[in-house]
């Protein structure tokens, strides 16, 4: 495609947190590049929640696939998938390897879904933290009785006065703990075969700990809490798992096609590239298509996030997932189901999350040395002070416990992965595909912005923007008079005439005798008298120019417009003023640019510069490039790399690839139509809406600031509770309560960024797709 696609990526380690425990992963060796294979076997892999279970599994596989690179996991949704070109392997043998982790794995249909035995498991874990939150309200109720009141049973939260615990109440607490651990020994179980402590260990520990020193109290309250905590993480992670799901609704299941045995439905994944569709007015278009008969008003904000319904007409392209208004359309077939444009978005988004951001890989090293050491610490608080000091055994063992709990990473590890699947998908909703945690945190980073200038900054097709017309003819007259000399004409300021005379209602008969000097213009007749038609240079070859109407010329060209000359045998009859316009918005995005603290923001074109400046000028923009060519552009974003760090260069993502690539982000524009543009760019912007990029900026730094909120939130809870342990003020319960509480406050914290879509983006008229403009 380009040199752009040559570009290291980010990782793709596969892994989010997104399952029950997700929170409390701190993995290591999964950082190496997992491409999503072209082709292979997909399984639904049941406990593979995060990267600790990616590492798990590479470790158990690879040597019996041929190695790492034969592996792609889809954390978000639990899957695994091996590439053909992976040694052969049954699935009856990767099953077995699977099973041996602690792990169970099946071969997914994507037609089948996965939702029954979700649903069932999802059940379960209601039910049994239901059941242990009740055997611990049965174990205060039965120290209620036995205390004889409320009041003597706050003597539960410092021992029973030197008496060991009833059996009843010990019963009920073991009870408790008996229903919370069901989904955390089997984990626990294969962290220590591993020695890789994770959070079910540590919590294992903790609970035995606490029973065996007869704080039966206080092991079955940590069971329940840590239970409840995984129950609410899944729930809340779950809804980001949901939202990228919500994307597979937004095409209709089936698809109304036209044949000549008449009208009928089908599944929309069997609808051929070449049918007639026929969608009727509020349904959702089935696949992406070119209306052939119809005109209405199609809401695109699932696939683009424009506001304001865009008109179609015969010609039109429309896309999967959005949505009819007023009127039938009947439209062909133009891509298969699953190759659409919303297709590919889904795929792209799915991929995305494995694209770890930095603030993920850091918190992921954080926490890799955080758990060990504080899990030494523990040990050195058990053992030194007993020993060094001849205090408690039994007071400093249970201080350790407590610091146990606090080694827990839960509310740190969660919070950065959460927000970025939430980023993501809210990007994605209002029109924006950003390709991977790395570059949604771009974007806030951001010192200077270059822009291309044709198809980015303008429209990218010349525009009639001025008629002058001379010696008593009138606009009207001169319009009809160079629509009828450019009918035969396929020249870009031809169709620029043709389309600027057809709003203003006139259809011109084709000249008679039309002859085209190329290179030069064109000459014919019209009503019985010849008329010509062509540049400024055209006008002095004829002899027909004056100083008048050299000024009136210079004066347009130095405003970078192109000049179009018509006359007869007669006199000049008039000019046009040709131009690439600025795209509505392109100033005020600049100055909202500005306004967001990037300092530098620079045009490039291989235009000239007289043209270029005024652009510039009209843009905003007063650092202009012009007159380049390709590497000459990729010298320019390489300079500005040097000087200002991180940089965005926004381009059409394929002409523009080399400088693209180079610098720190590539931003492609209108890339709902352009395949090329969806898989080379890092962000990718459905529409031509330039105000999405001052959004974007916005979006990323919301993005990062919650991210560092849950972190600074994350570790001042752990630092609090580390000094209230050391004196003694710290507890078991209260220690859990705390810190799955921070755990789930960071994550409803992150899903706030689910609604980031409807946040800033200003509001559009409707707009008119012709066919010329969907070509």
């Amino acid at each position: 495609m380009s040199d752009f696609q040559s570009r290291p990526k980010s990782p793709l380690a596969s892994d989010h947190c997104g399952g029950a425990h997700s929170s409390c992963c701190a993995a290591d060796g999964v950082s190496e590049s997992t491409p999503a294979p072209r082709g292979g076997r997909t399984f639904r892999v049941h406990g593979l929640d995060c990267a600790e279970e990616v590492a798990v599994l590479k470790h158990e596989l690879a040597p019996l696939l041929g190695g790492p690179e034969f592996l792609h996991f889809d954390v978000l949704n639990g899957r695994l998938t091996v590439a053909d070109e992976a040694r052969p392997v049954t699935d009856e043998q990767l099953q077995q390897a699977v099973a041996a982790t602690g792990m169970r794995a099946q071969r997914w249909d994507p037609s089948a879904g996965e939702a029954p035995e979700h649903d069932h498991q999802h059940r379960t874990q209601i039910l049994l933290t239901t059941l242990s939150g009740l055997a611990v309200l049965s174990g205060l109720l039965i120290h209620v009785v036995l205390a004889g009141g409320f009041a003597q049973a706050l003597r539960l939260f410092g021992g029973h006065d030197g008496h060991s615990m009833p059996w009843p109440e010990v019963l009920a607490y073991a009870s408790a703990v008996a229903f919370g651990a069901r989904y955390v020994l089997v984990k626990a179980w294969h962290a220590a075969r591993r020695l890789r402590p994770d959070i079910n260990l540590l919590m294992v520990i903790a609970v035995i700990g606490a029973a065996a020193i007869d704080q039966w109290f206080e092991a079955g309250t940590v069971m329940f809490l840590f239970a409840l905590s995984l129950l609410l993480e899944s729930w809340s992670v779950g809804r980001a798992r949901r939202a990228v799901a919500a994307l597979l609704d937004l095409a209709p299941p089936v698809a109304r096609i036209k044949t000549d045995q008449g009208e009928h439905e089908v599944a929309v994944h069997d609808v051929p590239v070449g049918a007639h569709v026929i969608v009727m007015p509020g349904e959702r278009i089935p696949v992406d298509a070119r209306v052939v008969t119809g005109d209405s008003a199609v809401n695109q904000a699932p696939i683009t996030g424009e506001s304001a319904p865009v008109r179609k007409q015969p010609g039109a392209k429309v896309f999967a997932g959005t949505i009819n208004g007023d009127g039938a359309l009947e439209m062909e077939s133009l891509r298969a189901a699953e190759d659409s444009t919303l297709a590919r978005i889904i795929r792209l988004v799915e991929q995305a999350h494995s694209q770890r951001a930095r603030a993920e890989q850091w918190v992921e090293r954080f926490a890799r040395y955080y758990t060990p050491i504080v899990m030494l610490l523990a040990l050195a608080v058990f053992v030194l002070p007993p020993l060094l000091f001849g205090a408690p055994w039994q007071v400093w063992f249970y201080r350790s416990l407590v610091l146990l709990v606090i080694a827990c990473p839960c509310a740190l590890v969660i919070s950065t992965p959460v927000s970025i699947v939430a980023a993501l998908c809210s990007a994605a909703r209002a029109g924006v595909l950003v390709k991977g945690g790395i570059f949604i945190e771009q974007p806030a980073k951001l010192n200077a912005i270059a822009f291309d200038k044709t198809g980015t900054l303008t429209r990218g097709e010349p525009t009639v923007v001025g008629i002058y017309p001379l010696d008593a003819h009138t606009e009207h007259g001169l319009l009809r008079t160079a629509a009828a000399l450019e009918q035969r004409s396929g020249h870009a300021l031809a169709r620029a005439v043709l389309a600027y005379a057809g709003e203003r209602g006139i259809s011109p008969v084709a000249a008679e005798q039309l002859q085209v000097l190329q290179g030069r213009g064109a000459t014919g007749n019209i009503d019985g008298q010849n008329y010509w038609l062509g540049s400024h240079r055209y006008l002095v070859e004829r002899g027909a120019d004056t100083p008048e109407l050299a000024a009136l010329a210079q004066a347009l060209q130095s405003d970078g417009k192109t000049v179009v000359a018509i006359g007869n045998d007669a006199h000049v009859c008039g000019l046009i003023a040709v131009a690439d316009t600025v795209r509505v918005g392109a100033r005020e995005t600049v100055q909202a640019l500005r306004a967001a603290g990037i300092g530098h923001i620079i045009m490039l074109t291989g235009d000239n510069r007289v043209t270029a400046e005024t652009i510039g000028r009209q843009a905003g923009i007063d650092q202009v490039h012009a007159e380049l060519l390709p590497e000459d552009k990729l010298a320019v974003v390489e300079r500005l790399v040097s000087e200002h760090g991180t940089v965005a260069m926004v381009g059409d993502g394929v002409n523009d690839a080399p400088a693209m690539a180079r610098a720190g982000l590539g931003i492609a524009m209108g890339a709902a139509g352009t395949d090329a543009a969806i898989e080379t760019a890092d962000i990718a912007l459905m529409t031509d809406d330039l105000s999405k990029i001052p959004w974007l900026v916005d979006h990323s730094r919301r993005t990062v600031g919650i991210i560092r909120q849950n972190i600074v939130l994350s570790l001042a809870i752990k630092l609090i509770f580390v000094v209230l342990t050391f004196f003694g003020l710290a507890t078991l319960w209260g220690a859990i309560a705390a810190d799955e509480g921070v755990a789930l406050l960071v994550v409803f914290n992150s899903l706030r960024l689910l609604g980031a879509h409807r946040r800033g983006l200003p509001q559009r008229t409707p707009v008119s797709h012709a066919p010329v403009a969907e070509s």
